[in-house]
Order: structure tokens, then C-alpha cells, then sequence
């Protein structure tokens, strides 16, 4: 059984493997023990915290395979950006010259650096490894995070965003970063998104052009990789469109990947998932006998969400998933049908 719990310090093995595996893709899961130990902490604090309206805290989940107790995914949830750190993106807009004398007026797109996202909730650190990537563990992992702030909206802001790697060529190199960020970092992106993972923040500012950037003087194939995702985060994007996710004309400041936002409140999971009491029995149910649904409970530090089939007339689950989610035959819980 596959099931989505908060992270706590026995998983710290596990997310280091997971970060191993994932190469320093993930700007937020370096392979840096005292960093993930820190994510972990800080995940663990914000859970217990008391909390009105969204301020520092960050929310980590992971995928166990409770069979062979293992850690085959995390994905992780910023409460508010840039509050205790900056959190930049380009903002891509033209730019209005003109010149009266010669009756000439040009609109010119421009990348301009900024931080218009700053107290907006985040979708972050979505990492499920190869040998348990299927559309059905993706939106699992993906998915219960919204199940999560389904059940405590107070915890999150009206906005939330979510940001997708940006394209890569054939030997891993981003065609944005080789055009424009090399030239002001002199270092390559993988040390530039592990110095980001770990905080340490200050370089951007510091060596990022404070100016417009005129998309004329960038190469072709930089401006084709502006807004476009990596080709393994095609599942992802969809995820995220079916949810009312949209892109706004923001990118990464580092490979250009696509920014996408919405509204919380009007997010598909938030709108349709439902409260309701579920029997306990000890058969499982069956393809023919129900239909694929998210189920979760609405704890906090005992949150738990896992994929199974349910019939909508008489909503059942079998013992071993309702003792994963802490349910008795009755309990009220949080359903999200899947198709």
C-alpha cells in the first residue's frame, strides 16, 4: 500500500536517498544533510503550530510504500513566499519606446526581475522516484497536498503557485541559463540551484541584471525555452491545468520554466472533495465495484491520504486502509473522486 503522511525524522534516510537519486534537479531537495534535516524540522513544527493565517510554515509529505517501508516520494507545500527569504521571477512584459520625431513606437518584450509573488502559498519539492512513476501514484503524491489544505484553508493563502523545470537539451544544459545566466554567475546551473536549495539566496540579488532583459538580444533557442517545461513534467502540467492551475507569463529566473498559479479556493480539489462517513469491512473493493478516489483524513500531525476504489452508493473501505488512515467503521472522512 502506497500511502502520503507528513515527514518525520525517521524519514531522514530516506529523503536523502531520494535526493541523491534526483541529481540536484529539484532546487529545494538537495543532497545536503543539515538542509534536509531542516526541511524536516521545519515540517514538523508547522504541524504542530497553532495557525490562524499563513506565515514561515512549510508542510513536507512522503509516499511510503508500506510494504517494503520505503520513501518513494515527497512533494512539500510553502504556506507564503518570500517572507523570510526573497523569492524572485521574471515577469515577461514589454516594454513601450517611442520617438516622436521619427513617428516611431515599438513595443518591446522584456524579461523583468521581481517579487509580485511574495505571500502566495506554493507547491514545491514533487519528487516520486522512477521505478513508482504511474499516473495514478503521480496525482497520489501530487494531489494529497491539496486534499491536505482542503482540510485547513486557514493555513494557506488566496493564491498559490506552482513552478515546473524549464527545458533542457540533450546533455542536460538549459539553454536560458547557457544564454543569459552564465553570463552573470559564472558558474554552472547545478551549483546555482544547490546554493538556492540551502538559502543561500544573497548571489541573486547581488549578480542577477537589475534592468529589463530584452527578449531581441537573448539566442533562439532561449526564447524558445521561456514558459515551456521539461518533457518529464508533462504529467505534471496537466495535473495541475485539470486543477485550474494557468500561466501567467512568469518563469524561473534561472532555466525559465513556467510559474502557474490560481486561486485556492477555486481549485478543483478544494471545490469538489467531500466530507463523508465510510463502513469498515475486510474485503478490498474491486475495479467493477466502485471508482478511484483520493480518501484522507483531516489531521494534522496524523494526516494521511491514499488512493482507493470506492462505490459512490455505499462508500466502504477495507481494515488495512482505514487503520492507515486512522478511521473506524463511521468515521467522517475527506473523498476526492478521481475520474
Amino acid at each position: 500500500m502506497l500511502i502520503l503522511r507528513p515527514v518525520n525524522f525517521s524519514d531522514l534516510q530516506g529523503i536523502e536517498r531520494l535526493a541523491v537519486v534526483c541529481g540536484g534537479r529539484l532546487t529545494t531537495l538537495p543532497a545536503n544533510r543539515d538542509h534536509l534535516s531542516e526541511l524536516i524540522s521545519r515540517s514538523t513544527r508547522s504541524v504542530e503550530a497553532s495557525v490562524e493565517k499563513p506565515g514561515s510554515e512549510s508542510y513536507h509529505f512522503v509516499l511510503e510504500d508500506t510494504v517494503a517501508h520505503s520513501i518513494v516520494g515527497i512533494a512539500g507545500i510553502e504556506a507564503a513566499v518570500g517572507l523570510g527569504s526573497p523569492f524572485y521571477s521574471y515577469r515577461i512584459s514589454d516594454v513601450v519606446q517611442a520617438s516622436a520625431e521619427l513617428q516611431i513606437h515599438n513595443r518591446i518584450p522584456a524579461l523583468h526581475l521581481c517579487q509580485d509573488y511574495i505571500g502566495a502559498s506554493r507547491l514545491y519539492t514533487l519528487f516520486l522516484e522512477d521505478d513508482f512513476r504511474s499516473p495514478d501514484n503521480l496525482r497520489l503524491l501530487s494531489l494529497s497536498r491539496l486534499m491536505f489544505m482542503a482540510a485547513h484553508p486557514e493555513r494557506f493563502a488566496s493564491r498559490l503557485i506552482a513552478e515546473l523545470q524549464g527545458v533542457t537539451d540533450g546533455q542536460g544544459k538549459s539553454p536560458f541559463w547557457e544564454n543569459l545566466g552564465r553570463h552573470f554567475f559564472s558558474m554552472e546551473l547545478r551549483k546555482a540551484v544547490y546554493l538556492t536549495g540551502i538559502d543561500s539566496k544573497s548571489f541573486i540579488a547581488d549578480l542577477l541584471p537589475q534592468h529589463p532583459v530584452y527578449l531581441p538580444l537573448l539566442g533562439k533557442t532561449a526564447r524558445a525555452a521561456l514558459g515551456r517545461p521539461r518533457k518529464d513534467a508533462a504529467e505534471v502540467l496537466e495535473l495541475l491545468e485539470e486543477q485550474g492551475f494557468t500561466y501567467r507569463n512568469y518563469v524561473d529566473i534561472f532555466d525559465a520554466g513556467p510559474t502557474l498559479e490560481a486561486p485556492t479556493h477555486m481549485l478543483k480539489v478544494m471545490t469538489q472533495s467531500r466530507l463523508m462517513p465510510l463502513a469498515v469491512r475486510e474485503e478490498a473493493m474491486t475495479a467493477e465495484d466502485g471508482r478511484p478516489a483520493l480518501v484522507s483524513n483531516d489531521g494534522l500531525q496524523d494526516y494521511c491520504c491514499l488512493k482507493v476504489m470506492l462505490n459512490p452508493a455505499e462508500p466502504t473501505l477495507n481494515r488495512p486502509a482505514a487503520e492507515a488512515l486512522g478511521l473506524t467503521d463511521g468515521s467522517r472522512a475527506r473523498v476526492y473522486w478521481l475520474d
